[in-house]
């Protein structure tokens, strides 16, 4: 099981949640924490999460998970609701960067993703889930790539993707549903073919005995 699959299992199912989207990132300065839970120093992984209730009217929350060594589980750290997010600044709109920063009411936090490429589809979502469920006074996205905002948007080559996929099943089942439909006329037709050879045979029998 991936790591994101676990967090959605562990930390958001249990409560009627479910995962829209998670980033692994780092700090950019890395603070240290000279004192764990477990009692010593340790390494841990942080992903920030975009969840959404299951309930309805739903309610959408961002929230930092990590997972510190030597611990079986992820565990929920600082949570805030998406109408707190007031800013997400993608440091540059020219290129593909790992870097992000998140501005909340109360916070600010930045961040450097794994990959160029996981920030890119994590501001993507949260930008698409912001103009779904914020319906006034929206947060700001600054030195955002225009893809990430809309256009040719991952979300709508996922869309297409499926479309494709649905148009293609759908097909497929149209030829078979076609090629069974000759099947059963040629069979109807043996059948025909066959029950007027009885007829006939049986005709040619009762004037052989007469």
């Amino acid at each position: 099981m991936s790591a994101k699959a676990a967090i959605n299992k562990e930390v958001f199912v249990p409560h009627d949640e479910k995962m829209l989207a998670a980033v692994q990132v780092k700090r950019k300065t890395k603070k240290k924490i000279p004192f764990l839970a477990t009692g010593g120093q340790g390494d841990y992984l942080t992903f920030i999460c975009l969840s959404v209730t299951n309930k309805k009217p739903a309610h959408v929350t961002i929230t930092k998970v990590k997972k510190f060594q030597g611990l079986p589980a992820f565990v929920k750290r600082s949570q805030w609701t998406i109408d707190q997010l007031r800013q997400v600044n993608g440091i540059d709109s020219n290129k593909d960067s790992p870097e992000f920063d998140l501005t909340f009411d109360n916070a600010f936090d930045q961040w450097v993703a794994g990959s160029a490429g996981e920030k890119c589809t994590f501001v993507q979502i949260l930008h698409h889930t912001c103009q779904r469920y914020i319906p006034m006074r929206k947060p700001e996205f600054v030195n955002c790539q225009s893809k990430l905002l809309g256009g040719n948007s991952i979300l709508h080559s996922a869309a297409d993707s499926v479309t494709s996929a649905v148009q293609k099943a759908s097909q497929a089942l149209n030829e078979r549903g076609e090629r069974l439909g000759r099947a059963e006329e040629r069979t109807a037709d043996m059948m025909n073919s066959a029950e007027q050879f009885a007829v006939t045979a049986h005709k040619l029998a009762m004037k052989h005995k007469c």
